[in-house]
């Protein structure tokens, strides 16, 4: 691929939560397969919003990102995670972190109607954060994020002086009941009901996520580099 490097890896979320982009001096694209369940916590979430015992009875690595706000949750075959690394010196790089990711979010929406979405939306405006937000990541609703029905790709950022590191994560599946019971101390703290809205939630429902159900993980992500080579 002309103008990218892509780099393709099998194993735990949290060795690939570690990686250190800051080597990096061209724009690199991470493409991870997890390799079991796991369960990232947002970067100041509280460990005691995760029921350990269903954690550990389910065999879920929980450990903490540096980034965002609430926990995400990968196991084998349920997402497409796709880190982008870029030096500070490259054209796509923006210094406005709410300009940032725009560019990417298009990227995304481009490869997921590649492979069927119906009218992929790249969200543009602040950040929308209900209460379960704080929890549950995917609630949530960012710069850069693209929605179908429902929220279906995650974005967040990492940023040193010399590479922003932009993580992204496309539903292939969704078990709304799993995280329910397993941030059930977390959810239980919210004000009010959980699936309470601000009025200013543009998903409707904090928990509305439309997954790509039945587009494999292969299918989604060569869609995805074709539309990278594009920018090259």
């Amino acid at each position: 691929m002309n103008g990218w490097q892509i780099d393709r890896q099998r194993g735990s979320a949290r060795g690939f939560h570690t990686l250190d982009p800051n080597p990096i001096d061209r724009r690199t694209a991470w493409i991870f397969d997890v390799d079991s369940p796991a369960l990232a916590l947002g970067s100041s979430q509280s460990e005691s919003d995760v029921d350990r015992s269903v954690a550990e009875a389910l065999g879920i690595d929980v450990f903490r990102r540096h980034s965002g706000g609430g926990a995400v949750m990968m196991s084998p075959g349920s997402c497409v995670w796709i880190d982008i690394v870029l030096p500070v010196s490259d054209a796509l790089w923006a210094p406005d972190v709410s300009l940032a990711p725009l560019w990417l979010g298009e990227v995304w929406a481009s490869a997921l109607a590649g492979v069927g979405a119906v009218d992929p939306t790249v969200h543009r405006g602040a950040m929308v954060r209900p209460p379960l937000a704080g929890v549950v990541c995917f609630a949530g609703l960012a710069p850069g994020e693209v929605s179908c029905a429902g929220k279906t790709v995650g974005v967040s950022q990492r940023r040193t002086r010399s590479v922003a590191r932009f993580q992204t994560i496309a539903l292939l599946e969704w078990d709304r009941q799993l995280h329910e019971t397993l941030l059930a101390p977390g959810i239980s703290r919210l004000p009010g009901a959980a699936g309470e809205t601000s009025g200013e939630e543009p998903l409707g429902d904090p928990w509305s996520v439309d997954p790509m159900t039945g587009v494999g993980a292969d299918e989604l992500i060569e869609s995805f580099v074709r539309e990278l080579d594009r920018l090259s």
